[in-house]
């Protein structure tokens, strides 16, 4: 069967006209091709009018994990074209569950480094005293528990990549000394006086507004101005409605095949309209979350419903939403409480509070623990 397909970066480049154009064209595209080929191609009577399709890319395959094909998106992919070729300083941003790290990794495999080390380091999950350690390493003895030396990750990269996922998160202090080996391009163990030098290309990633950080004395102008050499704003799920059903289907077919099954189900047209209309507050995190419920409690193959949170939308999450007179972490807290009220204090595991949120667990609660929010079975007002 002869598929032509028919792409555009431009938003809603085509429309029914150029639909009525092809199919009035179909028997003359048909008997060129057959020219062409110099082969009889499979013709069944059968076949309707409308047998040259339209059709969307399933993914592009220029970018490792990356699926969709939205105006939104290709306008990231092209300043992920240009930058990664380059050693300049990347700072990503966009909510949580937009696939920051996928971009970051992209970046790293584009780039002239891509035989060498991609390191992540979660700002958010170190504890504020190992940041140092873990950052630039130490020597066997340096402080208390240091029984060996150790290599830090900064050093491990040397000639790759170092991701600075949740760098929002980081500490005022570690933010100094992070600073101070952005500025210098070399370091000290901890409890060694030798200069390391390493030779690595930053790129760091964060859902916080760090203007407004910078603002409210919770981040450095200086660290600021150090890493948002070249921004790249990830879209969030909902800007990007022509991707969430191809999305929605790469997922079902990924876990399909984790799980072993032959038969991939369909979506019903009821699913469908429900995946386009709903916000995504969790983003692409959330629909692939849903996605894997959904695969393993459907044992036919027509998926007829899916369980989308009724108390979650994207309104709740927009900051012209929030109370003009309350601070960015007030209105954090508040948000997170709201959670874990509905969650019944569950953290973890499918349905808990870091799911909703969109966040690994052992960011919710590095988040917990700065906001004062302790863990309980009980979040009445």
């Amino acid at each position: 069967m002869l598929q032509l397909w028919f792409f555009s970066k431009n938003q809603d480049s085509y429309d029914r006209s150029h639909e009525k154009l092809l199919c009035r064209s179909e028997k003359v595209i048909y008997r060129l091709f057959k020219q062409l080929s110099h082969k009889p191609l499979d013709r069944s009577p059968d076949v309707p009018r409308r047998a040259v399709t339209v059709q969307p890319p399933r993914s592009n395959i220029k970018f490792e994990g990356i699926v969709g094909h939205s105006t939104p998106l290709l306008e990231v992919l092209d300043q992920v074209k240009l930058v990664a070729t380059t050693n300049v300083t990347v700072l990503i941003l966009g909510e949580s569950g937009t696939g920051k790290e996928k971009i970051a990794y992209n970046v790293h495999l584009l780039s002239s480094r891509k035989s060498k080390p991609f390191i992540t380091i979660n700002c958010a999950a170190m504890p504020a005293d190992l940041i140092e350690s873990e950052l630039f390493g130490h020597e066997k003895g340096a402080f208390t528990g240091a029984n060996e030396r150790r290599i830090g990750k900064l050093e491990a990269a040397n000639g790759g990549t170092v991701f600075l996922d949740e760098i929002g998160e980081l500490p005022l202090e570690s933010q100094v000394k992070l600073l101070r080996f952005l500025q210098e391009k070399h370091f000290e163990r901890i409890g060694s006086s030798k200069t390391i030098n390493v030779d690595i290309r930053i790129i760091a990633a964060t859902n916080r507004n760090l203007e407004k950080e910078v603002g409210e004395g919770r981040f450095r102008l200086d660290l600021f101005y150090r890493l948002n050499v070249y921004p790249v704003t990830l879209p969030p799920l909902r800007e990007r409605g022509e991707d969430i059903l191809i999305l929605a289907k790469h997922f079902i077919e990924k876990t399909a095949t984790a799980l072993g099954r032959k038969i991939i189900p369909e979506f019903s047209a009821r699913v469908l309209r429900q995946l386009s209309e709903y916000q995504w507050p969790g983003n692409i995190r959330e629909l692939e979350h849903l996605m894997e419920r959904t695969l393993i409690k459907t044992q036919g193959q027509i998926i007829d419903s899916v369980e989308l949170p009724t108390a979650t939308s994207g309104k709740s999450f927009s900051s012209t939403e929030a109370d003009a007179s309350k601070t960015l972490q007030q209105v954090e807290t508040e948000h997170i409480l709201s959670v874990l009220k509905r969650c019944n204090g569950r953290v973890n595991g499918t349905g808990g509070a870091a799911e909703i949120l969109g966040m690994p667990p052992s960011t919710l609660n590095s988040k917990m623990k700065k906001l004062g929010i302790k863990r309980t079975s009980s979040y009445g007002n």
